[in-house]
């Protein structure tokens, strides 16, 4: 038994060290390896079923909204970054350049991209002549570039893998909409696919996109009390259309500059995943983005027909990702490996299971052990991951609203910012200067104004001013 035990505790406890614990999970649940290539990543197969899970799942939600999917280059000439001025400065920091093509110099360097912005402003100018050529509703699948000083799995790596939606409109109110129903879709598909609540909201104006009229985000909380931008959308407005030269002919035959956005999600959503759910044991995934679904793990399996069993219950339950682990282990190292692995239902069947035609299922998100009919099962497994997929995004939510605080005095805040972790609501004076004292002071930052806004009373927690916004404060990754 201590030789099955080995795998789980080589897990470090999260209650002893959260990021610790992170990373003994990516690792020992098989979804990522290190490179020679510092803050880069391989995600293996593991790491990958999950992302594209949630990209089968993104893409179809996209093209039910009239999204089509194109690809442009990785390279950006610099003259083109150059073009947006604060676009290029958010991001100069971060951005990787090449300055050889083989062993010639380049007359001009380019940047492997941080974000596509430039190129599809520059595509759009030659694509978009009139107003029947609106709107331009694109989105790529790819992954970009930015040399992170700091990185961490799946939450902030060099190289990642992501999604950009770019958008033109004809007008300001259409861009607008696009913004704000791409921000719905991702807050909808993080509570009902990956089973993470988000408060969704308006970014502060030092927090938003670089070149943005306006960022609109969804925040999430981790289970060690910091918030994580899970998913963020922009509206551009008409500021790179004319740096751009994007216009389109109207109905009046007069030139009018394309109104513009962009949004995208990325890997960074399998370390929420992570952070959200996970335990001791390791992964506890949401059966909707589960790689496998259902384990099958046959006891005794050297005896006669155990084997065949298993294989004909796999095929009574193959409206469902289901595997049979028939490997040589000891059903106990299956059971632990399962559980790091984080697979929402294991079935357990043996010679007297099936002499007395039934099945011993078992909960990965509560440990909770079943006993089914084989007659019954395959309707008992549908019902029990759809109570799984609910019963996880509840747990999710009730952590969330435990470890949300409200602060009306500067005491309060920075009270509940020592001695206690998750979100903090309080009113802000709306003023740069204040929100960067309240971050250097405490570590945490503005997270967003969310659209469902409180008034918890008249003047700013920190400066005393006249209030104008509540907005969640938060640790972030």
């Amino acid at each position: 038994m201590a030789k099955d035990k080995k795998l789980v505790e080589q897990i470090t406890s999260m209650e002893d060290d959260f990021a610790q614990w992170y990373t003994d999970v990516v690792l020992k649940a098989d979804l990522i390896d290190y490179t020679s290539v510092k803050g880069c990543m391989v995600i293996k197969p593991a790491g990958y079923a999950i992302w594209e899970l949630i990209q089968k799942q993104l893409d179809e939600r996209f093209k039910a909204t009239g999204v089509e999917n194109v690809y442009l280059p990785m390279f950006i000439p610099e003259s083109l970054l150059q073009k947006e001025k604060d676009h290029v400065e958010g991001f100069a920091p971060e951005v990787a350049w090449v300055t050889h093509g083989g062993l010639n110099e380049l007359q001009e360097r380019l940047c492997v991209r941080p974000t596509s912005e430039t190129l599809f402003c520059d595509f759009y100018k030659n694509e978009i002549e009139s107003y029947r050529d609106l709107p331009k509703v694109y989105n790529q699948w790819c992954s970009v570039v930015r040399w992170e000083k700091e990185t961490r799995p799946f939450l902030r790596s060099r190289e990642f893998l992501w999604q950009e939606g770019h958008t033109a409109h004809a007008t300001a109110e259409e861009a607008e909409e696009r913004t704000i129903q791409m921000l719905n879709l991702y807050a909808d598909f993080c509570e009902e696919v990956l089973a993470i609540p988000v408060v969704r909201g308006r970014k502060t104006e030092k927090e938003k996109f670089a070149g943005a009229e306006a960022t609109y985000t969804i925040e999430a909380l981790m289970h060690d009390g910091k918030a994580l931008q899970s998913g963020t959308s922009h509206n551009f407005g008409d500021g790179f259309a004319k740096a751009f030269g994007i216009q389109y002919t109207g109905k009046d035959n007069k030139l009018e500059y394309v109104h513009q956005t962009s949004w995208g999600m990325t890997t960074r959503l399998i370390g929420a995943i992570i952070m959200v759910h996970g335990d001791n044991s390791g992964l506890v995934l949401p059966p909707k983005v589960a790689p496998t679904q259902v384990m099958i793990v046959p006891i005794m399996q050297k005896k006669e027909g155990v084997l065949e069993k298993a294989s004909e219950l796999k095929e009574t339950l193959s409206n469902y990702r289901v595997k049979v682990d028939d490997s040589d282990k000891s059903p106990g190292w299956k059971f632990s490996e399962q559980e790091m692995r984080g697979i929402p239902l294991r079935v357990e069947i043996g010679p007297r299971d099936i002499e007395a035609n039934k099945a011993l299922i078992v909960r990965r998100d509560t440990g909770e052990k079943l006993e089914v009919s084989l007659d019954e099962i395959d309707a008992k497994v549908g019902e029990l991951l759809e109570t799984i997929q609910k019963d996880m995004y509840n747990k999710a939510l009730a952590h969330r609203e435990a470890n949300t605080h409200a602060a009306t005095t500067w005491d309060e805040f920075t009270d509940i910012i020592e001695n206690k972790q998750g979100f903090i609501k309080a009113m802000w004076c709306g003023e740069t200067e204040c929100e960067e004292a309240i971050k250097e002071e405490t570590g945490a930052s503005t997270r967003c104004m969310p659209f469902a806004q409180e008034t918890l009373g008249n003047v700013c927690v920190h400066c005393g001013k006249t209030a104008k916004k509540m907005v969640y404060f938060g640790r972030a990754y």
